[in-house]
């Protein structure tokens, strides 16, 4: 049961930060509740839901296929051990966030899905912790992988229908204390994660045991 509370654990913290932490999505997100309220924020929200699927089942394929390759495995913890740090960074030092919508012109759930399919960031994500993360949990158990992608999903799209909904009630909360601090607090726990991963990437090539 260990197991499951950490991945399950795990899917919240980055789900968290990537639901919360300035982007192109969240800032659609914003910028549509600004413009058009509430309910059109929302449905920008679950974007990553209509384009994930592919990403996820692509990258845990060729992970899975790799497996049996310490090296490979090295290079790819080591890459998600360095983006946790350049996230958990951004994240630390994050003041508040000012998005301007004058120029936006009226979205969609369309527009949000093609943000969100040309943002680079799941890519990242999904190649160098997400798949990875998938995988050791799947190892331990079925339910520690569906675990981590449910809770992943469940706080990613969540938090931004929460941005959405205070947004829409008062547009100051990107520049709140509250917000700030949980930025910065997920940015701390990012980084522990990179230690993490950063020993893993050691381990896959037997520099620790």
């Amino acid at each position: 049961m260990t197991s499951e509370i950490t991945f399950l654990f795990s899917g919240i913290v980055f789900g968290l930060s990537g639901g919360l932490t300035p982007g192109p999505l969240l800032t659609l997100v914003v910028s549509e509740t600004l413009k058009h309220g509430i309910k059109e924020g929302i449905k920008i929200s679950i974007a990553p839901l209509l384009t994930d699927l592919p990403i996820v089942f692509t990258t845990i394929f060729i992970l899975s296929r790799l497996s049996d390759m310490l090296p490979v495995l090295g290079v790819i913890s080591l890459f998600g051990g360095a983006f946790l740090v350049y996230l958990g960074y951004e994240s630390i030092s994050f003041k508040g966030a000012d998005i301007d919508v004058k120029d936006v012109k009226p979205q969609s759930i369309k527009k949000g899905v093609i943000t969100n399919f040309l943002n680079p960031n799941p890519y990242m994500f999904w190649f160098t912790i997400g798949a990875p993360m998938v995988i050791k949990a799947f190892n331990h158990s079925i339910f520690s992988a569906s675990f981590f992608i449910l809770f992943f999903y469940l706080l990613l799209v969540g938090s931004k229908v929460f941005v959405s909904v205070v947004i829409g009630k008062s547009r100051f909360f990107l520049k709140s204390n509250n917000y700030v601090y949980t930025i910065n607090f997920l940015g701390i726990i990012l980084i522990l994660f990179a230690i993490l991963f950063l020993r893993d990437s050691l381990k896959f090539f037997r520099i620790i045991m």
